[in-house]
């Protein structure tokens, strides 16, 4: 569904006129918001399959740190697959790598360790390899990458969408105060209701996920 149809979807619920576009009136500019807000929400809520993607650095002779392009600041890493050595990588933290780099000298092999190293002036996140590629290797990110703002009125969201105008339909009526029916926390727990029921259907598809294992 669309930014604009998300927007007129709240705004047939609030008993307001549809516009031709986000940027219609000063009212569909603040509903768009509340998309925005709520379509942030449901994304952060969940490793949704729709958001799950993959990106491929392919590795350089020497160079340990690349760019993982396209994948924002709020994408989640699920496993790292070292594709032309075929092994899982593993993730150690900023100060394995430091150590490694200072005081065990330049290790040039197949690389089987990962941390993350800032994201670059575009936003995207920068990952380090160890050891330090001697070759070309087809490094596999598997990862949930979650959507930047909606601005265009053709912009279109991944995750299920009634939970994103229920929870933008209850910010509306708490901000101006009434609806003509339900409350605001009526709205905002049927928003809840309705995350929920899309998190339970979309977590079937991943139930080893939701199994927690001692050891």
């Amino acid at each position: 569904m669309t930014y604009l149809e998300l927007v007129n979807k709240v705004l047939i619920r609030l008993r307001e006129d549809t516009v031709d576009s986000v940027n219609s009136t000063s009212y569909s500019l603040l509903v768009g918001e509340f998309i925005n807000d709520a379509h942030s929400q449901v994304q952060d809520s969940w490793d949704w399959s729709a958001l799950r993607a993959t990106i491929t650095a392919n590795t350089q002779v020497g160079i340990f740190n690349y760019i993982l392009t396209g994948s924002g600041n709020k994408s989640e890493i699920l496993n790292v697959i070292n594709d032309t050595s075929n092994y899982f990588m593993d993730y150690k933290d900023q100060k394995w790598f430091d150590n490694r780099f200072l005081n065990h000298g330049l290790v040039n092999s197949s690389p089987r360790n990962y941390t993350f190293n800032g994201v670059d002036n575009n936003g995207d996140t920068t990952i380090d390899v160890y050891p330090i590629p001697d070759a070309a290797y087809a490094i596999r990110f598997n990862l949930v990458l979650r959507n930047a703002l909606l601005s265009n009125d053709i912009d279109n969201i991944k995750v299920p969408v009634l939970p994103v105008i229920h929870l933008a339909q209850a910010m509306a009526v708490r901000e101006r105060g009434e609806s003509g029916a339900q409350s605001a926390a009526e709205l905002f727990f049927t928003a809840d209701r309705t995350l929920s029921d899309a998190i339970a259907l979309d977590a079937a598809k991943h139930p080893e996920e939701t199994i927690f294992v001692v050891g």
